[in-house]
């Protein structure tokens, strides 16, 4: 399994995952703009999954995570979790925070089995064209001090 920091080239394929997995996804204009910026990791060859994180002072947040639905249940997403953690670790960071839908089941799951735990609620706040919006659970996980 292929584990490494986006590429500029990389936007296309990230962008694609996303729309696949997002009701409102982002553009590869949008992705190009974080790799200047942000922590932004792939998985996979092709790439399968990714992972997005802003990291300001000793606090980051998981902007996006997807892996591609024909990819899904082969650990791409807790692979990504587990490196970004480790690394932000020796980059100083001491918590990680997420938000992630209440009704995305299968994503609570693997962020409680990652160590994330409910710090409170934003209610309503993914739109649904079709349903009623949806609250966001917010989660933090406490990264161990690097050594």
């Amino acid at each position: 399994m292929t584990l490494r920091r986006a590429h500029l080239a990389d936007a296309p394929s990230i962008a694609q995952i996303h729309r696949a997995a997002f009701d409102h996804p982002w553009s590869e204009a949008d992705f190009a703009a974080y790799l200047a910026s942000d922590h932004l990791w792939v998985i996979g060859d092709p790439i399968a999954g990714f992972l997005l994180i802003r990291a300001i002072g000793d606090e980051a947040e998981i902007l996006t995570i997807a892996v591609d639905p024909a990819a899904r249940r082969n650990g791409y997403a807790r692979t990504l979790l587990a490196a970004s953690k480790q690394e932000l670790a020796g980059l100083g960071v001491m918590r990680l925070f997420l938000e992630v839908a209440a009704d995305n089941l299968p994503a609570v799951a693997l962020y409680e089995r990652e160590g994330f735990l409910p710090v409170g609620v934003r209610k309503a706040y993914y739109r649904r064209e079709s349903s009623p919006n949806m609250d966001a659970k917010l989660l933090s996980c406490a990264l161990p001090a690097a050594h």
